[in-house]
């Protein structure tokens, strides 16, 4: 199947699991039906085809990755040509508009097959989470738009030496200087640092 037909397929599925949640959470209905923990049709068939990708390639590579320690850039543009990455970019920008419960269901198919592929290739779900919730139109179509193009991996860099993860007790600073930015702090396991785009 080529990526346009399984994007289709893909965004349809997400329109329609959009459409029936809003109809459970009773928009406009008087008596929506309970929310059940069934998977949609859609929802199965997304689950499938990650399930698939899993079995096909991810399996059979994941222990030449695990012995070499090698980046799966083949397995990841694999991946996003059969859009199993950035499902969670808004439609206005190129992607598929999941929301978190069917992210979920592709990430976890994805981990089965093997945590560290799964961790690189979700990483872009991280560096993306504060474009999509704080950056300006401008800004989401420069970023977001770029990553729905190609297949380009994003970096996530949170921790540092003396806080960990702790966002709040980051001390990096980012300092505007005239037209440019200043940032001055340590940064360390930069997920996905060494191949972002």
């Amino acid at each position: 199947m080529t990526r346009s037909l399984l994007l289709t397929s893909l965004r349809k599925s997400a329109r329609a699991f959009s459409t029936t949640l809003a109809a459970r959470s009773g928009g406009g209905s008087a008596a929506a039906p309970a929310l059940g923990f069934q998977l949609s049709e859609d929802q199965l068939s997304v689950q499938g085809a990650a399930r698939q990708f899993v079995r096909d390639v991810i399996i059979p590579a994941a222990p030449h990755h695990d012995k070499t320690g090698e980046y799966p850039v083949d397995i990841i543009k694999q991946a996003w040509e059969l859009g199993l990455v950035n499902c969670h970019i808004p439609t206005e920008y190129g992607g598929l508009g999941f929301g978190v419960f069917d992210s979920a269901l592709v990430s976890e198919q994805l981990a089965y097959g093997c945590t560290g592929i799964q961790t690189a290739i979700e990483a872009n779900t991280l560096a993306e989470a504060p474009v999509i919730l704080a950056a300006n139109d401008a800004q989401k179509t420069k970023y977001l738009g770029r990553m729905s193009e190609e297949p380009l991996m994003a970096a996530y860099c949170v921790t540092e030496p003396g806080a960990g993860s702790d966002v709040a007790g980051a001390k990096t600073t980012a300092v505007k200087k005239g037209d440019k930015w200043v940032v001055n702090g340590q940064k360390m396991w930069i997920t996905n640092g060494g191949k972002a785009n």
